[in-house]
């Protein structure tokens, strides 16, 4: 089993590469040129900028079983086709019995913004948010 994290505005690449070094998990991190990422235990694969190569890269390259790390649930639903295990940044397991529901809300919740001609805020990323991933990663690999 390997782990992939996809690295274009993951906020937790680095917690996930140390769980899964003392673990004894190989990590693939593929991000894009803009970001700057180097790391002695994982493979940093590097794709094209054009959007989703790095979501493609996975997907193409993941097996059986493999863990995704994403936010992106585009990926997450490709994953989770092709029978892997998905987490996001906040530790929430993305599965077969709950992807369509995701789906959904991202969707309307796209829906609202444009109805409104607003963004959405997203706030800032707290200690409790890495400690729940944290937790649901190791729960994960300890299954």
């Amino acid at each position: 089993m390997s782990i992939w994290v996809d690295a274009d505005g993951c906020p937790v690449v680095k917690l996930a590469i140390n769980i899964a070094q003392k673990k004894g998990y190989p990590v693939r991190v593929v991000k894009n040129h803009a970001v700057v990422l180097t790391d002695d235990y994982a493979e940093i694969i590097t794709v094209d900028i054009s959007r989703d190569a790095a979501d493609f890269y996975i997907v193409n390259h993941m097996g059986i079983g493999d863990i995704v790390i994403t936010q992106d649930y585009g990926l997450a639903a490709m994953a989770l086709s092709k029978q892997g295990k998905v987490i996001n940044q906040n530790g929430r397991l993305i599965t077969k019995d709950n992807i369509d529901f995701i789906l959904d809300q991202r969707h309307l919740s796209r829906l609202a913004r444009e109805q409104k001609g607003k963004s959405t805020k997203f706030k800032k990323r707290s200690k409790l948010n890495d400690e729940a991933f944290i937790t649901a990663f190791e729960n994960l690999l300890d299954i």
